[in-house]
């Protein structure tokens, strides 16, 4: 577990646009119950989620396609909440960070960390740009 002050900022990062924190598997399994679609972001104190994979997902929300829905959960710290999105996202293994977007509950596109390490926000945004065009 990391300490709240560490994570404080970097939790803020995704708060700061809206996106909604959960932190119990209820909260995931509620959220994911909404109709409509839904980004799930696992935030991460890693670099590439510094570098990566935050500033993409803020990017790919000035689209004119957005989810319903935009909630996220932190590695490391909401251990709960992050084992339950997990298993809404199997078969994909657990990564973090990682981003997926759901259809009323249903996963239909995902985002692992070897997607996002080593590539640009800009790129990170448009291949969640395209998942939205394609399925918000």
């Amino acid at each position: 577990m990391y300490p709240a002050e560490l994570v404080k900022p970097m939790r803020e990062d995704l708060t700061k646009v809206g996106f909604e924190e959960l932190y119990t598997a209820a909260d995931v399994d509620a959220a994911l119950a909404k109709e409509g679609t839904t980004l799930v972001v696992v935030n991460s104190v890693c670099g590439c989620a510094a570098a990566n994979a935050r500033p993409g997902a803020r990017l790919s929300l000035q689209n004119e396609k957005t989810p319903d829905h935009i909630v996220t959960v932190f590695a490391g710290v909401d251990r709960e909440a992050v084992e339950k999105a997990r298993e809404y996202m199997i078969p994909f293994p657990p990564s973090s960070p990682s981003m997926a977007l759901f259809k009323d509950g249903e996963l239909v596109h995902m985002l692992e960390r070897h997607h996002i390490e080593g590539r640009p926000a800009e790129l990170i945004a448009e291949n969640l740009i395209d998942a939205y065009n394609e399925f918000c």
